[in-house]
């Protein structure tokens, strides 16, 4: 069975593994790509917006990750 191609922010929110609250701050902030949909205008993502943000996110994590090399001292600190 396909995957719908619109989901709803409580589904990008499971995928996520996040709050709903959340994913609508990421699509208000222009973050996540949505529509506005109906009279009470529910918002949608479409699948494939969310894997972009998906890859856009591990993009951006490696970059800070390579501009911030992990040290001991920093597992000693989370640990504390």
């Amino acid at each position: 069975m396909a995957s719908p191609r619109f989901l709803t922010l409580a589904d990008v929110a499971e995928v996520l593994n996040t709050s709903s609250a959340q994913v609508y701050a990421l699509v208000r902030r222009g973050d996540l790509p949505a529509i506005k949909i109906g009279g009470r205008g529910q918002w949608r993502v479409e699948g494939s917006e969310l894997e972009k943000y998906i890859e856009r996110m591990y993009d951006e994590t490696k970059t800070f990750v390579s501009s911030h090399p992990f040290v001991e001292s920093d597992a000693a600190r989370d640990d504390g």
